[in-house]
């Protein structure tokens, strides 16, 4: 006889209380489709004699424990919530920067229902979803006008389709940079369907290359943030506002890629930062600034040094924005009604003077040593009581997200020890609670800077299961 033969009927299996139970949560169909591939798993290690073929019962029971156990790591969501002790403020891998409560607020309120993301209230009649960031935008920034896209390769692909297709776009040779994921600017630029002009060299671009090269052809002076590398030594780049002025006696558009949306400090009391915070900072182009030097337009990020959700934002010259707004490629990069009520609600918390507290990047950033210090301490005792051998020790911060290339922040670390620091970074992100740490010095280091501290304990815990797994 088939040892196979103990197997129940699938039907039998189905009516089976615990089942009935599983398919009122994940779906009668999916539950029969998992039921199958147990059964044909089971009956295979039978018959090659790989399971103990036990009696009916047995092997009811033990389906049903497989199944369970199936389904239960199918119901496991793909994207889950990161505890980041990297020290890596605005971290890509990690999904850049983390809402404010009063983003997420706004973003439930609007998603939760219907809204007028294109209602006029006043007329009852169609209106337009970029009026909605107007306001906040001209506040923020001081440019006439602006339009959100869903991420700032697609806000300038979008503004040099509409303001330079079939034309020249002049840049600087030092300025052809790649900006992360294999996307490089003169890519960019071809996929608007403007046409390149390189002046200067890779280390050193005047004014007058660029107005050599200006010509009846030319549509566009672009400037392009290097938010990714730093270039010393022999090098020499003109102030925005002198390539303004040529832009200007031209006539032709000054575009800036300004890259990482850091605002400025004119939206901050004076003391909001740390000095090491603010002199870091002070090396990072300012969108304000940008508007103020003569940018007619000026492209920035919604989720990097904004800590809004992700979004590409192109503010500047009223004519422009109308331009890039009627464009056919806006329909294909326009974002949704959340992210409308999360940039909205970022925004305000910068012009409301809010944002060093209420925006969890600029939180991060204007953290005092001492507070940080302090986590730490706190943080090794807790974990030295669990049996964990670990040492605070100073370390350093990075901001991280294309912005600041090089720049650090002073921060104080745990450094825990472990016969395995890979096997412990392994451990913790596979935890229930899942944390993302770095190694340095053959031990796994935490940094309290960028972990939110209501999640404090949560980490103690995590560190404390893995170190016994």
């Amino acid at each position: 006889m088939s040892r196979a033969r103990v197997i129940p009927a699938v039907d039998h299996l189905l009516g089976l209380s615990e089942v009935q139970a599983l398919a009122t949560m994940h779906g009668t169909r999916r539950v029969r489709q998992a039921l199958d591939a147990e059964v044909s798993r089971l009956r295979t290690e039978l018959v090659a004699g790989q399971a103990e073929a036990g009696t009916r019962e047995f092997a009811a029971t033990l389906l049903v424990e497989r199944l369970a156990a199936t389904l239960a790591a199918t119901r496991d969501p793909s994207l889950k919530a990161v505890i980041n002790a990297t020290g890596v403020v605005i971290h890509t891998n990690l999904g850049r920067a983390p809402l404010s409560r009063d983003a997420l607020a706004a973003m439930h309120r609007v998603g939760a229902g219907y809204s007028n993301l294109e209602v006029d209230l006043q007329t009852g009649q169609r209106g337009s979803r970029h009026v909605h960031l107007d306001a906040a935008l001209r506040d923020a920034t001081g440019a006439d006008a602006g339009v959100a896209t869903n991420n700032t390769a697609a806000g300038l692909t979008l503004a040099l389709a509409a303001i330079a297709s079939g034309r020249e776009v002049i840049i600087s040779r030092g300025e052809l940079v790649e900006i992360g994921g294999g996307f490089r600017v003169p890519e960019i630029l071809r996929g608007s369907g403007a046409h390149l002009r390189e002046v200067g060299t890779t280390n050193r671009t005047r004014v007058a290359d660029y107005a050599a090269a200006i010509s009846d052809r030319t549509a566009a002076i672009l400037r392009v943030h290097p938010s990714n590398f730093r270039m010393d030594g022999f090098t020499e780049r003109p102030a925005l506002a002198d390539l303004a002025a040529v832009a200007t006696r031209f006539g032709v558009p000054l575009v800036e890629d300004q890259g990482s949306g850091w605002l400025g400090f004119d939206l901050f009391a004076a003391d909001a930062f740390p000095p090491q915070a603010r002199a870091v900072l002070s090396r990072e182009p300012a969108v304000r600034d940008s508007v103020r030097d003569g940018a007619a337009l000026v492209a920035f990020s919604g989720d990097k040094l904004l800590g809004g959700p992700q979004a590409g934002l192109l503010v500047g010259r009223a004519d422009l924005v109308a331009t890039i707004r009627q464009h056919p490629l806006m329909r294909a990069v326009r974002v949704d009604k959340v992210t409308y009520a999360g940039l909205e609600a970022t925004l305000r918390a910068f012009t409301s003077g809010r944002a060093a507290d209420d925006v969890p990047v600029m939180r991060m950033l204007a953290l005092p040593f001492d507070v940080i210090a302090a986590r730490a301490d706190a943080m090794v005792t807790r974990l030295r009581s669990a049996g964990v051998a670990c040492e605070a020790a100073d370390g350093a911060s990075t901001v991280g997200g294309g912005s600041l290339p090089g720049e650090t922040l002073p921060t104080r670390l745990v450094r825990v020890e472990s016969t395995s620091p890979d096997r412990l970074l392994a451990a913790l992100r596979q935890g229930r609670t899942v944390v993302v740490a770095r190694i340095a010095d053959d031990r796994v280091c935490l940094d309290p800077r960028t972990v939110a501290e209501d999640d404090d304990d949560a980490l103690a815990a995590t560190v404390g299961i893995a170190m016994q797994a």
